[in-house]
């Protein structure tokens, strides 16, 4: 077993799983949060967030140097609003169809990534993500953008019983 074997199945089995959860959503659901609290995403900014921000554009990052953005800004100049923004600026997506296809997108990428990188580059040295954050292998930041995805996934879980919808542990990590 490799390393590379173990990112692709933790992925495939996050994206899997995240796609069962994504199903469980109607467009009806898009703008519902928690009522108490504070700054929660809605189900739709949710949903935008784990197929388009979760995991397969980081994983893209790390990999190729790839982050996305415009041409001539350099990642290290955002500050923390362009980084990450205020919740109300979060996009959302307009309807579960569109959420489903950008997570099919996502997952394409993420995996198209892992595949396509060396073995021997995942414990090669040590790098430090773009926003910060302790030097790593890059074995390391591919798994935990993928637990990343993992984290917003069981929010979602948790969104889902809270609107009332029959769920339970299996549905959260799935066969």
């Amino acid at each position: 077993m490799t390393l590379k074997y173990i990112l692709l199945e933790e992925a495939k089995t996050t994206y899997a799983v995240t796609d069962k959860l994504f199903r469980r959503v109607t467009d009806d659901d898009l703008s519902w949060k928690p009522i108490t609290g504070k700054n929660w995403m809605t189900v739709g900014q949710l949903l935008m967030h784990c197929a388009s921000f979760g995991c397969g554009k980081a994983i893209q990052g790390f990999i190729k140097g790839d982050w996305g953005i415009p041409e001539g800004v350099e990642l290290k100049d955002l500050n923390a609003d362009q980084h990450v923004p205020p919740v109300a600026m979060l996009p959302s997506v307009d309807n579960v169809k569109q959420a489903l296809d950008l997570l099919a997108n996502d997952r394409s990428l993420a995996l198209r990534c892992i595949e396509e990188t060396e073995e021997a580059k995942l414990l090669a040295g040590k790098i430090t993500a773009p926003w910060g954050g302790p030097e790593a292998s890059l074995f390391q930041h591919l798994l935990l953008m993928i637990a990343h995805l993992n984290q917003h996934k069981g929010q979602l879980f948790y969104y889902l019983k809270l609107m009332g919808n029959d769920i339970n542990t299996s549905d959260l990590w799935g066969p």
